[in-house]
């Protein structure tokens, strides 16, 4: 995945897996701008997906048996519906471990997104 803008080494992420990761990873994707359409995409650490907007909104990491959705500053965002579910006992970070099958709520999703936006623009 050499080369290309962040968004192509996304596409060519997506692609590349070829299952179900691959298909939630670009669920994940579309959330996130639907969200918020002025999102930036980049690729760090040598092959991470990570939307920003004034800072880290969150990372989109996919694993053997999970993609792990990680919000930079999720431990001071509120959670409501109770999304968080794997890294929660730092001081910063707080993440999303979705497994296939899984089910997302696309709206609590979105609110936690908007929220992250909100943090940093604030």
């Amino acid at each position: 995945m050499e080369g290309g803008s962040p968004s192509q080494r996304i596409d060519a992420r997506i692609a590349e897996l070829g299952d179900w990761r691959g298909e939630l990873l670009a669920r994940i994707r579309d959330l996130v701008k639907q969200a918020d359409p002025e999102v930036v995409e980049e690729w760090k650490w040598r092959g991470v997906p990570v939307w920003e907007h004034d800072g880290i909104i969150c990372t989109g990491e996919t694993y053997k048996s999970i993609v792990k959705m990680t919000f930079a500053k999720g431990a001071s965002l509120d959670d409501p519906a109770g999304l968080f579910n794997s890294s929660l006992e730092g001081n910063t970070r707080r993440a999303i471990d979705f497994h296939e099958g899984d089910e997302i709520d696309e709206e609590a999703l979105k609110a936690l997104i908007r929220a992250a936006v909100a943090l940093n623009t604030s």
